[in-house]
């Protein structure tokens, strides 16, 4: 039987350029599936889909990986039919490298009911019991685990590490994320300290679990295994988590590379990356969980992140919305009615190298739904393209020129 000693022979991370500060830099991600060379954005395809793009047209849009989510293919259609599919790239059709997320962040936002968390709020707020206005707690956390009822029908399910373990060996990503409890920025001081704790004990379980079903599937690719470093807004916090799980070893299983969770706030995610990643390993990948907007994607690279996820750009997209390098506007105004331009001029992706806005404004008021899919192809270009760009600027020893001068025309344009 392969040991995951020898398989993971077949996941590894090779750093490239660094920038002047030691933590950003380029590199390249080794896969079973392919390399992913960092930084770089994985598009998000949460039920083995990008919403309303083919797995052809996300390809040719750039992107390197595509990220699912355990938490709902566990629910719909189930983990052991992806499994017998092949993995969940086979089942979508997809033919790179592929990421699944723990369910750790359905804890929260099935849980508390906070859709977002990037840019909540502490202001005056303290709560251990937090919950979103309107909403019904459909999960809860004990040390052991977390009991949830499924937002499909109301049924009753339970989340361990292991479980999340089992679930993520089945949809054989070849990246996925240890489990982890993800808090708000309204939970108190004594809570984050608590749920560190909690956290840490579930990132040894799943070191165990995954080196376990490594060997029991030793027929599979080895698929890398990331611990999720939380610890909410508190430096010390922050950087005993990412110490922690930087030294974990479970029965020689150490952790592939690590992401960066938790709810942040806007003006504090460079300085929380900065923290975490002084503490995390230069030869291992480290991942930042739910990241699009790029202000915050230049101070997450500058700062060590190598990879980011995001629903944004393709959900905005079936808004309307659109990201250019002069800033976003809404296709759906009257300035776009009678522009025949494109979304964005000199922009290569497929949209806006075949339609106007004005066509594009015609879909929305018609509510046509191929809309969602040339909006979608446009806004994933969009942000793969610019990390590709920021890529290639810290190679080129032009990283500062190029964040100053890209962001002072992103934030000076207002459509």
């Amino acid at each position: 039987m392969t040991s995951p000693d020898r398989k993971q022979e077949t996941f590894s991370f090779t750093p490239g350029a660094s920038l002047p500060n030691g933590l950003g830099r380029s590199g390249v991600i080794h896969t079973p599936h392919g390399d992913i060379r960092t930084p770089a954005f994985i598009v998000v395809g949460t039920q083995a889909t990008v919403k309303a793009v083919l797995p052809r047209d996300v390809a040719e849009l750039g992107a390197q990986a595509v990220l699912a989510n355990a938490y709902h293919l566990y629910l719909q259609p189930g983990a052991d039919l992806v499994d017998e599919a092949g993995g969940v790239g086979a089942f979508m059709g997809w033919q790179g490298p592929t990421f699944t997320d723990s369910g750790g962040f359905q804890v929260l936002s099935q849980g508390a009911g906070f859709k977002k968390v990037l840019a909540m709020s502490t202001a005056g707020l303290a709560s251990d019991d937090v919950i979103a206005k309107g909403k019904d707690r459909l999960a809860l956390v004990d040390d052991d685990g977390v009991n949830f009822r499924s937002y499909r029908d109301g049924s009753k399910h339970r989340f361990t590490p292991e479980v999340s373990m089992r679930i993520q060996h089945q949809l054989g990503a070849d990246i996925m994320f240890a489990f982890d409890e993800c808090t708000t920025l309204m939970n108190t001081r004594g809570y984050q300290e608590a749920s560190l704790d909690r956290t840490y004990a579930w990132a040894l379980r799943c070191l165990r679990e995954h080196r376990r079903l490594t060997e029991e599937r030793a027929d599979k690719p080895y698929q890398g295994l990331f611990g999720v470093v939380q610890g909410a807004q508190f430096e010390d916090l922050r950087r005993k988590a990412a110490r922690d799980l930087a030294e974990a070893e479970v029965d020689g299983q150490v952790y592939d590379g690590f992401g960066i969770g938790g709810a942040l706030e806007k003006e504090n995610l460079g300085t929380i990356c900065r923290w975490v990643n002084e503490e995390l390993p230069d030869d291992k990948p480290r991942h930042l969980l739910g990241i699009s907007e790029p202000e915050d994607l230049f101070a997450a690279i500058e700062t060590g992140a190598d990879t980011f996820d995001c629903v944004n750009p393709s959900r905005t997209a079936r808004n309307g919305r659109v990201y250019t390098a002069d800033g976003c506007y809404n296709v759906d105004t009257l300035p776009s009615k009678r522009n025949f331009s494109a979304l964005e001029p000199g922009c290569d992706c497929y949209t806006c190298t075949h339609h106007t806005r004005a066509y594009l404004h015609h879909l929305t008021r018609a509510n046509e739904l191929l809309l969602y899919t040339l909006m979608t192809i446009h806004n994933e270009r969009f942000h793969v393209r610019l990390v590709d760009d920021i890529r290639h600027s810290i190679e080129t020893g032009d990283f500062d020129s190029f964040r100053d001068d890209f962001l002072g025309r992103y934030r000076r344009t207002k459509k």
